[in-house]
């Protein structure tokens, strides 16, 4: 078996599954004047205009989708994606921003999206459409607080460890979009957001920041996180003065489950980590294979998760539990990096550098973690390959897989092996896949 070429071929298998065209396709059709989604019928004479707005890294796959479905029907409509991550829109605005530090162009499409929402009236139409990274793509900090305090906290943050649901609850609470008031800014038109997940659990309010879902997190809960990661002393001042002046009730919170602005309002998962892991199985299994999918739920420190799967792959060649060989892990999920050192690279780099490192002088063994939309950090790779034999090759051109570990500098360790796996922006984001594959 030659391992690399079937582990490339199972992670595309995964992208293919996740692809948000082929998502909304299956969930929503115009028929004889009816829109579908899902169960839910919406007869569009019904409705004097259709907005459509949104945000994420597949937000411009899935509004080329959206037109191709409303045409001309659609009135005008603004989305915001990550630089590169682009399709050709006829009908509607698209703007590329900064992600995952949110920049300037981020807060002039979230102000273009929220214009468009307050014009909606209760006899329009508004299609939302999110996918992951719509959180960092759509900055609008309320005032006092400046673009350069919210970058600054998210970069805290990211640091730090936090993982999505708490970065995504303090990003609630210094927005004027997030946290369902996307929702109120376009009450009382009805809306249908349609949710490309990148969350572990698929939970409506942290895709994207659920900015049309009940927020279930409070300024009180934003406090705690900062404390818990030790971070409300070296957050912006007026960061922390907003989170204590909402915990005391002084600010408005965001809109919670019961509140009359979700009465029209449905929001539909269309597509799933948990779709793009099934789909990889089944390639697997074609390739000759047995698939075994351990989680979809994987979250926590990249390294330890590395040394996890690893311990499994050993546990594979010694007695042939939980699967007999040829073999193939799967998991998803998305996991957390500390960082410790000044390198360069990400989560998937960082967990395909770990396995190595345990994996090292083992036969017919390999590790790949990739993100599925074709960025790992702030790197133009979407993970790395690793193998049983990656740290003697670095050995032999004086690279130590433990010191550019320590130094978070997986990419260039990768780049240097020619083991980087690059896709390119992939018009997608279901968060990773990592896959373990026992020959």
């Amino acid at each position: 078996m030659n391992l690399r070429r079937d582990a490339t071929r199972i992670f595309r298998a995964a992208l293919a599954a996740a692809d948000p065209g082929a998502a909304i396709r299956r969930h929503a059709q115009v028929a004889g004047g009816v829109l579908r989604v899902g169960k839910l019928r919406f007869p569009l004479d019904r409705y004097e205009r259709i907005y459509v707005l949104g945000a994420g890294k597949a937000a411009a796959t899935m509004g080329r989708a959206v037109e191709s479905l409303l045409g001309a029907r659609i009135a005008a409509g603004h989305l915001n994606t990550k630089y590169g991550h682009l399709a050709t829109l006829r009908r509607i605005e698209l703007q590329e921003c900064g992600h995952p530090v949110p920049d300037e162009n981020g807060v002039a499409g979230a102000r273009r999206i929220a214009e468009l929402a307050r014009a909606a009236t209760g006899r329009d139409l508004v299609l939302a459409l999110i996918s992951g990274g719509a959180s960092a793509l759509t900055p609008l900090p309320p005032e006092p607080i400046t673009l350069a305090e919210k970058q600054e906290t998210t970069r805290l943050l990211l640091a730090c460890g936090a993982n999505i649901h708490e970065l995504n609850a303090v990003r609630k609470h210094l927005s004027a979009f997030k946290g369902g008031q996307l929702a109120r800014l376009a009450a009382p038109a009805t809306v249908v957001a349609l949710l490309l997940s990148d969350v572990i659990g698929d939970d409506l309010d942290v895709i994207g920041s659920g900015p049309t879902a009940p927020d279930s997190s409070t300024f009180a809960d934003a406090l705690e996180i900062l404390r818990r990661h030790a971070l409300l002393d070296r957050v912006p001042l007026a960061v922390r003065q907003r989170l204590e002046a909402g915990a005391r009730g002084e600010i408005e919170e965001t809109p919670k489950p019961g509140d009359p602005v979700f009465r029209r309002t449905h929001n539909l998962v269309i597509g799933s980590n948990r779709l793009a892991v099934e789909a990889a199985a089944r390639r697997a299994r074609e390739l000759g294979y047995r698939p075994l999918i351990l989680s979809t739920f994987i979250e926590g420190e990249t390294r330890e998760i590395a040394r996890m799967h690893a311990a499994i792959v050993k546990q594979i060649r010694a007695s042939g539990q939980p699967v007999r060989p040829p073999a193939c892990l799967i998991t998803g999920g998305e996991t957390t990096v500390t960082i410790r050192g000044g390198g360069k690279g990400g989560r998937n780099q960082e967990f395909a550098l770990a396995a190595a490192l345990d994996l090292a002088g083992m036969e017919r063994v390999l590790a790949l973690s990739g993100g599925t939309d074709g960025t790992d950090g702030p790197t133009d790779a979407a993970g790395a390959i690793a193998d049983g034999q990656t740290v003697a090759r670095a050995q032999a051109r004086g690279l130590s897989g433990v010191d550019y570990l320590a130094d978070n500098n997986s990419y260039v360790f990768f780049d240097q092996l020619g083991d980087l796996l690059k896709t390119g922006p992939t018009g997608t984001n279901v968060m990773d896949v990592r896959l373990m594959l026992v020959g």
